[in-house]
């Protein structure tokens, strides 16, 4: 409504101007110009024109958004029944008739104004119609005919007050459905842009000619070999490397359509390195040129990830699977082996031939053996909780270690085998210290299994790595592991022995991120007597002030 009240504003300051040259033209055929009708109409010119051209008296503060203030009803609509009605009074039987720009103030008070200030800009507008006919009617023959043709007029009045009234207030609900409407579309495209840039899988829209409209940073930086691609838009034939990805958009478009299932399409960049990108695409609305008979779509959205990225969410989600499988096959085996056990023992109890104990000796070890996968396949099972507590990790290293050196009967000293690098002050970490040893203790058996019987052959060494972390590294010299092995080091059920369950470091890495900490496998190449090295990052925590050693 503020725009129909400036643009009435400005027709004013138009009619201001006509109305200016008026006398002039009356005064022609007379050669004198009538002064009060030169006065009102100058006058008028003035106030419009200076309302026009003064934006704080035109705009002021609205009190609602269709409704004027006082002030500007005054200098308005006021304003012009006032002038109009003095025209048209001046001399209602002159040859313009000022009687018809009564509507102007009528109409738009029925649009800028409430309905009782309207019916009343109308009733006054009427009466000044009747007086008009008063003082022209020649005589009493005429005056009837006169004063009917007025009262028509002023129901002509109030019809369009109320007409108009109607039509505006229609017009301002539909224009506060229209905003609200926009101020939804506005935050659902924030929205969108939103969920669409913190989207982990790449987002492309690119139109028929494969140029690229939108790009999420996900896209981007896959389109990239390192970092991110220019803002959007840009075309695919822009660079080389994307001409793989264009000509599959093209042969969609041209085909109508994308399979459901994703493409692979294979990037090859300049600097030799190359990405495997599985690549869907979906079209808005209509799917073949020939549908409707209306043309091909303008647009389609093309979902961009990393092959690598794929294949490893699929095998996080069969490791997954087969966690829980797992587990619950474990949980039901503790029972009847369990019997196996009791039953075992209470055959060791009877007096036996040196076969029969050799059998049950048998029945005992790999009864031992199975205890040892079931709890470690329930250690690694997935919801287990997490206790961190705060430890002092030198304390903690230092009797996981004699522990694990008496067990293999693995004497320590200069000479050992183990040689153990600790820090002089405890050394404060978040970690479960039940789970710390057990991390430490499956590293050190796979040291042990594999490096020679020279001094320092495994080494352990703890440290603090930064102001937040520790670090944990157990090497050992040897062989080195070879590539294809590294790649599945920390997956469950991979060993290379055959008789391994392929758990120990899948679970030392469950343990471990479970209390947030991380560990990897380091190769150590060059001059170094370690050849594999593995690390633990612990995060760092204070030690409470009796904290002496490991709860």
């Amino acid at each position: 409504m503020r725009r129909v009240f400036r643009t009435y504003v400005a027709a004013r300051a138009v009619l201001g101007l006509l109305l200016a040259l008026v006398p002039w033209v009356v005064a022609l055929p007379s050669v004198r110009s009538p002064l009060p009708l030169i006065l009102v109409c100058l006058g008028y010119a003035v106030q419009s024109i200076t309302l026009w051209l003064l934006p704080r008296l035109r705009d002021g503060d609205w009190q609602v958004v269709t409704r004027l203030r006082r002030r500007q009803w005054l200098a308005t609509i006021g304003f012009d029944v006032v002038v109009f009605a003095a025209l048209h009074l001046f001399d209602p039987a002159a040859n313009l008739n000022f009687g018809a720009l009564l509507v102007l103030p009528v109409l738009m008070s029925g649009v800028l104004t409430t309905r009782l200030a309207s019916m009343g800009t109308a009733a006054v507008v009427a009466v000044v119609l009747l007086i008009g006919v008063l003082r022209s009617a020649p005589g009493p023959a005429d005056s009837g005919v006169m004063f009917a043709q007025a009262g028509l007029a002023g129901i002509g009045v109030f019809m369009i007050a109320l007409l108009a009234g109607e039509f505006s207030g229609r017009l301002v609900r539909e224009e506060m459905a229209a905003r609200g409407s926009l101020e939804i579309a506005r935050q659902q495209a924030q929205l969108n842009r939103l969920v669409i840039d913190e989207m982990v899988e790449g987002v492309l829209v690119v139109d028929h000619r494969a140029r690229v409209r939108a790009a999420n940073p996900a896209a981007r930086a896959l389109l990239a070999p390192r970092g991110m691609t220019d803002p959007a838009p840009f075309p695919l034939h822009s660079n080389d490397a994307w001409s793989t990805l264009q000509a599959a958009v093209e042969r969609a478009f041209e085909d109508g359509a994308w399979p459901d299932s994703a493409r692979e399409v294979r990037l090859m960049f300049d600097d030799g390195r190359s990405r495997t990108l599985q690549v869907r695409a979906r079209f808005t609305g209509r799917r073949t040129q020939d549908a409707d008979g209306l043309p091909p779509e303008q647009f389609c959205v093309v979902f961009l990830d990393d092959l690598r990225n794929v294949q490893l969410r699929q095998r996080q989600e069969k490791l997954a699977a087969m966690g829980r499988v797992s587990a619950g096959i474990a949980h039901e085996i503790r029972n009847p082996l369990a019997a196996i056990a009791q039953a075992n023992a209470l055959l060791l109890e009877d007096v036996l031939s040196n076969e029969q104990q050799q059998l049950t000796r048998m029945v005992a070890d790999n009864v031992d053996r199975l205890k040892r996968i079931v709890d470690d396949v329930m250690e690694a099972a997935p919801g287990a909780p997490a206790e961190t507590r705060i430890l002092d990790a030198t304390a903690a290293v230092q009797a996981a270690c004699t522990d694990w050196a008496r067990t293999v009967q693995l004497k320590l000293g200069t000479d050992s085998r183990l040689r153990i690098d600790l820090p002089d002050a405890p050394l404060g970490v978040s970690f479960d210290p039940d789970h710390l040893r057990r991390v430490l203790v499956n590293l050190l058996d796979n040291a042990g299994r594999y490096a020679s019987n020279s001094p320092g052959a495994i080494h352990v060494k703890l440290l603090e790595r930064d102001d937040t972390t520790a670090l944990l590294a157990v090497a050992s010299d040897g062989a080195a592991i070879a590539a294809d092995v590294e790649r599945h080091l920390f997956e469950p059920f991979f060993s290379t022995r055959s008789r391994g369950t392929g758990l120990g470091l899948y679970i030392c890495r469950e343990l471990c991120v479970r209390h947030g900490a991380n560990i990897e496998f380091s190769p150590l190449g060059g001059d170094e007597r370690h050849h594999n090295e593995f690390r633990v990052t612990m995060q760092r925590a204070l030690l409470a002030p009796e904290t002496t050693s490991p709860a």
